[in-house]
């Protein structure tokens, strides 16, 4: 097989290999208008957080009873006003985000010592 031909074949494949467009677990980031969103979408560590977030989030409120499904929604709304609040500061957000992450790690832990 010629080189030229080999090496547009692996370009291709590497092509459709590529990662889609950036993406935070819980909201699409090419549709980020909000500062503190932008701010997500374009700071790795901050949207690693969010990822994160947004899983253990989901993990709790499909495992929790219905009056704890309620109190986590209301909590996750609360902190989306407040992360709201930091706009796009970087520090601000990265601080909130490090609050709630350890609550939602905590009620985890704590709901997966009851075990089954």
């Amino acid at each position: 097989m010629p080189k030229p031909l080999v090496a547009a074949l692996v370009l291709a494949a590497l092509t459709n290999l590529a990662p889609p467009p950036a993406r935070a677990a819980s909201f699409p980031c090419d549709k980020a208008e909000a500062p503190d969103e932008r701010a997500i979408c374009a700071h790795l560590p901050l949207n690693d957080r969010d990822v994160e977030m947004a899983t253990r989030f989901e993990i709790l409120k499909s495992v929790l009873p219905m009056g704890g499904q309620a109190k986590l929604r209301d909590d996750q709304e609360a902190w989306l006003q407040e992360r709201r609040g930091c706009g796009g500061d970087i520090a601000c957000l990265t601080a909130v985000y490090d609050a709630r992450l350890k609550v939602l790690r905590g009620v985890l832990a704590e709901f997966a010592k009851q075990g089954p």
